[in-house]
């Protein structure tokens, strides 16, 4: 619950206020102060009559009625004092600074409940505990540095960790990224993440709020409620980049299939970022990075001319560019000889634009002039400019900000050197601009913006899968755990998902049989052992009865073998689709190249069922093996259209059959016309 009082109060009391601003009740009423809040504030320290110059009460039941209470106190007084303002004092909004929590013990967790009991009786907002508060531009009411400048349109930050929100505006302000609001809501006992996005959500007026978000994000307790809000919000012209810590895949369980080694909670939270249409970084430098460039003119391509006087930075600006599938295209022609003939003698123009270190502010002006108006290949520009300290750059830094402000094309502005010419720097900053001091992470930022998908839709694709008879094969498989391969290709056909034929049986001569009726050569494996490769289970291209009978005697002396599957021998570039269930999240769909080189490469990429077809386009074309499957070096390209489908179809039948809770089709055949299932692996709970 988040009420207007926590937004715009018009009293604040600081409960635990100090004269002492290395107190975190002296930085808070400090900050308060300095960030020149307007409305009435109080404190409450039975040692003082006035605190930092802010009259001063002995007790909560002293003060007259505040719409604001920031706690700065012992954790086991909180609930006492909460209740005492919440019921007395018509406090509707309480921020708890106090760490001693849930986050501890189990009797701070039952302070904790008690708190929360209260403030929702009283219909107030809590912020915490455990925080460091929260900032926007009405009320400073953080105990922290740095405050960082705050205007209506700048960033809102929503943060799990206080002290990494911190480290964030840390690494902000020296980019001179502006902010709206700072959000820690701690240990998120009310208020979490996903509460802050949904009031955001809920109450955007594109005329005054920002369109800018920035989460770090611990824990994600609602993911369905975190899809819809950031979907809405960039539906709505936003822009929201997010971390998320804690995914790494030592926390992953152990699992049977290869989807369920492969998939982790990471895995999911890929695939809800990518549905969303998240930007997801990976470091508080990238966060940072990718919201100065939320700041910029939107980029309307993927060419960049980059124009320097070093030519080390541009090279590896080219080099993360081109990593980043972003193009730094070549210029030649008559206008690059035109602009080199304007240049001092040595300059190059090819691509990076090097005008060499003796290059002058109107050199700067004029390779801006014409990628601007002469370079039809060029979207955007970058303008690499330091110092070695011999000269200042006020007069270069001033042709910066102008042609930034008339251009057309986004300019992003690269000036390193943030020590020998800070004054300059900073000069720049104050007009309102982003600096970003490192090429290659600024390289690495704008990749990820350009490829983050647009929000999916929440469609579910029907066409071609035969629901009602997915129901009736899920209700009859009679026990949990692996399905039988009857079943498998049952629920494969009932979805619309090409299946390879094949036969099961115990009976050699009826395996022999059904060997000579396909025509070899056959494919043999045995039914019975989860991992047939790994027990010699799998034998390919057996070219004739013979060597059938022989593999299916030793196979069906393998322990656990309870039969032999027997399938056409195909041919075909093979691919990979599975599927997890992780608790919250739903299925994660997980798709990239077949065979072993699923475990071995593990280069997937995941997509939260049910899918759309431009969420599967999106999934294959971020795999780093993409250019196989177009095909590569003479080797013909699969049927991408078919494999996309392929996905799509799955995910709906997860929507129906959502007792499946792992599977693998490894491998799926493709060729340039057909994509094909050649073998798959189902696991239920019922």
């Amino acid at each position: 619950m988040i009420t207007h009082q926590l937004l715009r109060p018009e009293s604040i009391v600081v409960v635990g206020a100090s004269n002492n601003v290395h107190k975190p009740g002296g930085a808070i009423l400090k900050n308060l102060i300095s960030g020149g809040y307007r409305g009435e504030l109080r404190a409450v320290n039975p040692k003082e009559q006035e605190v930092q110059g802010v009259p001063s009460f002995a007790s909560a039941e002293e003060i007259p009625d505040t719409d604001l209470a920031i706690l700065a106190i012992p954790a086991q007084l909180c609930p006492d004092v909460v209740e005492t303002l919440a019921s007395q004092k018509q406090t509707k909004a309480f921020i708890i600074l106090s760490a001693g929590f849930g986050e501890e013990t189990h009797e701070g967790a039952l302070l904790e409940d008690r708190i929360l009991e209260i403030v929702n009786k009283y219909g107030a907002s809590l912020i915490g505990p455990n925080c460091i508060g929260l900032m926007n531009t009405w009320h400073h009411s953080v105990f922290s540095q740095p405050i960082p400048q705050l205007n209506p349109k700048g960033v809102d930050l929503i943060s799990s960790s206080g002290a990494t929100a911190v480290f964030i505006l840390e690494s902000a302000v020296t980019k001179g990224l502006q902010f709206n609001s700072v959000w820690s809501v701690g240990n998120a006992k009310q208020i979490g993440v996903e509460d802050v996005l949904a009031y955001m959500d809920e109450n955007y007026d594109p005329e005054k709020d920002s369109n800018l978000k920035l989460l770090y994000i611990e824990s994600i307790g609602d993911p369905d409620r975190l899809l819809f809000h950031a979907a809405s919000l960039i539906k709505k012209g936003c822009k929201i980049a997010a971390i998320k810590a804690g995914s790494s895949e030592s926390g992953s369980r152990a699992a049977s299939s290869h989807t369920g080694a492969i998939a982790s909670s990471d895995s999911a939270v890929e695939a809800l970022f990518r549905k969303a249409g998240i930007v997801r970084c990976y470091s508080r430098e990238e966060l940072t990075t990718v919201g100065c460039v939320f700041t910029l003119p939107e980029l309307r391509g993927k060419n960049f001319a980059i124009i320097t006087h070093a030519g080390g930075p541009g090279v590896m600006l080219t080099d993360a560019l081109s990593k980043g599938g972003l193009n730094v295209p070549r210029l030649s022609g008559a206008a690059a000889e035109e602009l080199k003939s304007k240049l001092f003698p040595g300059a190059s123009v090819g691509n990076p634009i090097d005008i060499l270190a003796t290059g002058t502010p109107e050199h700067l002006k004029l390779c801006i002039d014409y990628c601007e108006e002469e370079f039809e290949n060029i979207d955007a520009m970058m303008a690499i400019f330091g110092t070695p300290g011999l000269v200042t750059m006020f007069d270069m830094y001033d042709v910066l900000d102008e042609k930034m402000r008339t251009c057309r094309k986004p300019i992003f502005p690269i000036l390193p050197s943030i020590n020998t010419a800070g004054a300059e720097v900073a000069a720049f900053l104050e007009k309102g601009h982003v600096n970003f001091a490192d090429e290659v992470t600024l390289g690495t930022a704008l990749s990820r913006i350009v490829n983050a998908p647009q929000p999916a839709n929440n469609e579910i694709e029907l066409f071609g899968v035969d629901v009602p008879r997915i129901r009736r094969i899920i209700d009859s498989v009679p026990e949990d755990g692996y399905i039988s391969p009857h079943h498998v290709q049952s629920l494969l056909q009932a979805a619309g998902i090409p299946v390879v034929e094949e036969f099961v049986s115990s009976k050699k001569e009826d395996v022999l049989a059904f060997g000579r009726r396909c025509g070899f050569p056959v494919v043999a494996k045995v039914v019975g052992p989860v991992h047939k490769s790994d027990v010699g289970g799998v034998v390919l291209n057996i070219k004739g009865e013979e060597h059938l009978a022989l593999e299916f005697d030793r196979m069906m002396q393998i322990p656990d073998a309870t039969a032999i599957m027997v399938q056409p021998m195909l041919k075909g570039t093979e691919l990979f689709i599975g599927a997890k269930y992780e608790q919250k999240f739903g299925h994660v769909v997980l798709c990239g190249l077949g065979g072993i080189f699923v475990e071995v490469l593990k280069d997937v990429s995941s997509g939260l069922a049910p899918l759309s077809y431009e969420e599967a386009y999106s999934m294959i074309h971020s795999l780093r093996a993409y250019k196989i499957i177009q095909g590569t070096r003479g080797q013909k390209g699969v049927n991408e259209d078919k494999f996309a489908e392929i996905i799509v179809r799955l995910s709906t039948l997860l929507r129906f059959a959502t007792e499946i809770k792992e599977m693998d089709i490894n491998p799926l055949l493709a060729t340039e016309t057909d994509v094909i299932a050649v073998d798959a692996r189902i696991r239920i709970e019922k």
